[in-house]
């Protein structure tokens, strides 16, 4: 008798590989992975060795192209996933107004419409799309009614999505993302439940803290290598900001006796400090000296350190400078919420075959 066929999986849009990383965990088998920017693609071969990773302008790619460049095994795979760039929808685009918002920036419409075409022609069994928060809101639900409809036109009937907080499944981040869901046979589909509890309730576990999973790297011997000071103009103010706080601490209607800002008058993330009693905040994709999570110890974060974060295992191989690094592991799904959706999805897939099926 001959063994289970491995789950194929094509990735698009696919950065370093953070959540293909957490599918494979789960028992998917990353065939083809695909992205523009090189120091992903380099940083995705290395991690990835048996798959075919293609550097592609993927909102340029033609259904003729993707023919001729996706290997045999990329079509009619088991699922098709995709992180498409996110600013178009992101909660700091309704700050930034000389930038257009949602399906009225082209990168937002242009990376929507790659991933429909994708689908045509690879015709996975499922997919699974991954995107910030913003895409659920009143402003940018063209982009989630489209991908809908669209969806729904090739043959997907049952699309749905849902927003998950990573905090919710073992990640020491508090990170909000919509996942969106269609299966090609109709049917529903059960997101999975969560693992952890802000406060430990129904039996759960309480959330993994920062001080969890980075104290035993902030001793003296990484001492040497420990992020640069943070603050810039304002290090004498972050030295005094207790950790978890940011910088409306400084501000009248937080009480404090010199206030340094005026409420409300810069990003939330600013002066942001991490508390070692409390999961992270989102990672940013860019590392900056005043712009949070910053440690505790008053200084930046360490790339091992938003790795452990954003729950990359210690030996993955990141390519380029530092601010490559941070921004690729920034812009990731954590692998451990990735694991967490993908063996939902493989459970479904293998429901639908009528049993079990696992990469062998």
């Amino acid at each position: 008798m001959s063994g289970p066929k491995p789950l194929r999986c094509v990735s698009l849009f696919s950065g370093c590989g953070g959540l293909d990383l957490g599918l494979r965990d789960a028992g998917f088998d990353i065939v083809a992975a695909a992205d523009f920017d090189d120091a992903c693609v380099r940083t995705h071969a290395i991690n990835f060795p048996g798959t075919t990773v293609l550097q592609r302008d993927i909102c340029a790619w033609s259904a003729d192209e993707m023919r001729g460049d996706l290997p045999a095994a990329a079509f009619g795979a088991d699922l098709m996933v995709a992180g498409p760039p996110c600013p178009p929808f992101s909660k700091s685009r309704f700050w930034r107004t000389d930038l257009p918002r949602g399906f009225a920036d082209p990168k937002g419409a242009d990376s929507f419409e790659a991933f429909i075409r994708a689908i045509g022609v690879v015709q996975p069994r499922a997919f699974l799309l991954e995107n910030v928060r913003g895409l659920t809101y009143k402003g940018n639900r063209d982009a989630l009614d489209y991908l809908v409809r669209e969806t729904a036109r090739l043959g997907y009937k049952d699309t749905q999505w849902r927003v998950l907080n990573a905090a919710d499944y073992g990640v020491p981040q508090m990170r909000e993302r919509c996942f969106v869901v269609g299966f090609r046979d109709g049917g529903g589909f059960d997101f999975p439940e969560p693992t952890h509890d802000k406060g430990g309730a129904d039996g759960r576990p309480p959330w993994v803290t920062a001080g969890d999973v980075l104290n035993d790297i902030d001793t003296e011997e990484f001492a040497d290598k420990w992020g640069h000071t943070a603050g810039g103009r304002f290090k004498h103010l972050l030295e005094e900001l207790p950790p978890g706080e940011n910088y409306l601490y400084f501000t009248a209607e937080r009480g404090h006796p010199d206030p340094q800002f005026k409420y409300r008058s810069r990003y939330w993330t600013y002066l942001l400090k991490l508390s070692p009693d409390k999961p992270s905040w989102t990672i940013q994709a860019k590392r900056t000296n005043n712009m949070g999570p910053l440690h505790w110890r008053n200084r930046v974060l360490r790339i091992e350190e938003i790795k452990r974060l954003q729950t990359f295992p210690d030996d993955f191989t990141l390519t380029g400078d530092v601010n490559k690094k941070w921004r690729q592991v920034g812009n990731a799904v954590p692998p451990l919420l990735g694991q967490a959706m993908g063996a939902a999805i493989l459970q479904r897939l293998a429901a639908s075959d009528g049993c079990l099926t696992k990469v062998a």
